[in-house]
């Protein structure tokens, strides 16, 4: 086994530290969720927690990790008696793939065994294995919906349910939940956020002298691991001993009246939903008092408990970024202070000596890229026919603001596809109505159990039948086939041209995008994005499930110049055949914002014609979102849709609200191959 990098041997990241051993400390916070760019030490500070952690008495034997002195009485190992043998071993650390089946998670039990045998079998997961330990799931923002609701139902009750066909299965399961993630690659929902106890943002320092004690440490480290844990040993030893002794203090720490009110009113003035936040902050309060050896919970721990628990329960929509205003809280917490002995100051908890805390001074994380840089090519006067907008033949325009986002209508994929798990297009998945029965190609995961009698049935007397029961073989059994929905990747080409430039209408242009970016963040959606104008095409946004920087590569968009249709179809064309290679399994969606004009170079009507050919070709599902606007209209736009073989809806036809009756089909009109 690896020698883990020492917990107290890691340079920084003071909050997330703070963070991990006060749910060390204090279980029931929730655990913790630390957010931040890649390369900032996440995984290896969650890692080198689980060496803080104390020994573990265990019943021996129980895969399920039971206390020796309170086993749970449900156990599936158990029942366990008194004077059953006891053995000790260090607290679990167990990771959760990104890519683990939900039996993987939970458990499985043999289906074909219960019933060709009458056996009740069941193979534990790894909620049974991180019981009593901790549970990391690195990526956790790439989990799908369905397995990150079991983790967190399972973390907030303490016990795991396994149901399959009428045979079911409970255990202990009660864990330091920790998840990692990396914003740029998709967000979690705020109702998956909502539901991990304390949340972290992660910089790197950009501090040089702490850049350099870093690569010190960690050079010596990869050098020789077991003698760097050796020079850290008695720092790990001190903050163990200091882990049990908050524990066994924390019992002790009085909760005031003055306290509670602080609370209260700090998630009342930064108007978070529900009372999750509140039970948080009491709970991490409480531990951060005990953390530094006290028995009465003071307004500083309040302060800290506020920033560690509140800033990811303040999102709306996926567009917010999290934070908190601290002269607000600071406000806040004057106004309700000082009331019931509970101290008063702001100054930050001290956690003592070889522990984190200190100075937060995290530095604030780069801005995204703005824009794709390039310099526009000279626009032309009065080209289609529309008004140029004001500047003096300047060929680029400012970017201009969205308009605000609306709910748009479902556009979907037609037939029916097997990618990841969404809520876009139908799909043949784990989850979903059942619409058939099947032999199973592997082991059986989805019973269907009308088709395995059926199939039983006939051949009872054959094999002996006597009494009620059905005698069933393993080649009578029958997998469930189910449908549900998958997520797509949403390809979207925009038109930046000259001809699109009239600020009032890219405005409007702005704010549909932004709300199919919405649709597509709700609908578990990969996004991408390709603009043209000028004389070519550019990738703003390769294909990715963070909508966010999608949002940000729209925001700043600059229009202008000609109009160089065909370009930004062959990019978006090349862009889907090498995502095809990464993820065949996920069907696209091209989504062409444009007037339908096309101009630059020669016969720029025709070469669009062709390019659109290419995906109608494919079968790739496609929409085209009409920008036209003014009395007079060409239906461009409707042309273009028509070669592509998809639809064409205009701006006002996207909105949900707009039509009553029934939602168009991107493939409606689909022409025959």
């Amino acid at each position: 086994m690896n020698t883990p990098y020492p917990f107290t041997a890691i340079v920084g990241q003071d909050d997330l530290r703070l963070a991990l051993l006060l749910n060390a400390v204090s279980p029931n916070i929730g655990g913790v969720l630390a957010r931040g760019e890649k390369g900032t030490a996440k995984s290896t500070t969650v890692r080198a927690l689980s060496t803080l952690l104390p020994e573990l008495e265990v019943v021996a034997d129980c895969r399920f990790a039971c206390d020796p002195g309170a086993p749970d009485p449900g156990c599936p190992d158990g029942p366990h008696r008194a004077g059953k043998s006891v053995r000790r071993r260090p607290s679990s650390m167990v990771e959760l793939p990104v890519g683990a089946s939900e039996d993987r998670l939970i458990g499985a039990l043999d289906i074909e065994r219960a019933l060709a045998e009458g056996v009740k079998t069941f193979e534990p997961g790894l909620l049974a294995s991180a019981n009593r330990g901790i549970l990391y799931v690195d990526e956790v923002n790439l989990l799908h919906d369905h397995l990150i609701d079991v983790l967190l139902d399972a973390a907030a009750m303490g016990a795991s349910y396994v149901e399959r066909e009428g045979v079911s299965v409970r255990h202990a399961a009660r864990f330091l939940l920790v998840g990692t993630m990396n914003p740029e690659e998709g967000e979690l929902r705020p109702q998956l956020l909502d539901r991990f106890g304390l949340t972290v943002e992660v910089t790197a320092s950009r501090e040089p002298g702490q850049r350099v004690e870093v690569v010190r440490r960690r050079l010596a480290y990869d050098d020789d691991p077991d003698g760097f844990a050796t020079r850290w040993a008695d720092e790990e030893a001190a903050v163990r001993a200091r882990i049990v002794a908050a524990r066994e203090l924390l019992p002790s720490v009085r909760l005031g009246d003055g306290a509670l009110r602080q609370i209260a009113a700090t998630c009342a003035a930064f108007e978070v939903d529900g009372m999750r936040a509140d039970i948080v902050m009491a709970r991490t309060a409480t531990a951060l008092a005990a953390w530094a050896g006290r028995t009465d919970v003071l307004a500083e721990d309040v302060r800290q408990a506020a920033l560690l628990a509140l800033p990811h329960r303040r999102r709306r929509n996926p567009f917010d970024a999290p934070g908190l205003d601290e002269d607000k809280l600071d406000e806040t917490l004057e106004e309700f202070g000082g009331q019931d002995g509970d101290g008063g100051g702001d100054d930050d908890p001290d956690p003592g000596p070889d522990g984190p805390g200190g100075p937060g001074g995290q530095p604030e994380p780069d801005d995204a890229p703005q824009g794709d840089g390039d310099t526009a090519a000279r626009p032309e006067a009065g080209e289609g026919g529309e008004p140029q907008p004001s500047g003096g033949g300047a060929g680029e325009q400012s970017p201009v603001r969205a308009a605000e986002p609306f709910r748009t209508k479902v556009l979907s994929v037609p037939g029916l596809g097997e990618g990841a798990a969404g809520r876009r297009s139908r799909a043949r998945t784990e989850h979903g109505r059942t619409t058939g029965a099947r032999r199973p190609k592997g082991a059986l995961t989805k019973l269907h159990l009308a088709a395995t009698v059926r199939a039983a049935a006939p051949h009872q007397r054959a094999r002996g039948r006597s009494g009620p029961g059905l005698v069933v073989r393993r080649d009578d059994l029958r997998q469930a086939s189910r449908e549900g929905r998958e997520g797509n990747l949403v390809l979207f080409v925009v038109d930046a041209s000259g001809s699109m430039a009239a600020r009032q209408r890219m405005s409007a242009v702005k704010g549909a995008v932004l709300s199919l970016l919405l649709d597509a963040y709700q609908r578990r959606d990969k996004v991408g994005l390709v603009t043209f104008r000028g004389s070519a095409a550019d990738v703003a946004l390769p294909p990715t499930s963070s909508v966010d920087a999608a949002a940000v590569r729209l925001e700043s968009l600059p229009t202008g110049g000609r109009t160089p249709l065909a370009a930004g179809l062959l990019r978006a064309h090349e862009v889907l055949r090498v995502e095809r290679l990464r993820d065949p399994a996920r069907r696209a969606l091209v989504v062409v914002v444009t007037d339908g004009r096309a101009t630059g170079g020669p016969e720029p009507v025709a070469l669009a014609g062709r390019a659109a050919r290419l995906f109608a070709a494919e079968g790739t599902a496609s929409v085209v979102v009409d920008c036209e606007s003014g009395p007079v209209r060409l239906g461009l736009a409707g042309q273009l849709a028509g070669e592509l073989g998809g639809t064409a809806v205009t701006l006002d036809e996207l909105r949900a609200d707009s039509i009553a009756g029934l939602v168009k089909d991107v493939q409606g009109n689909r022409r025959a191959a």
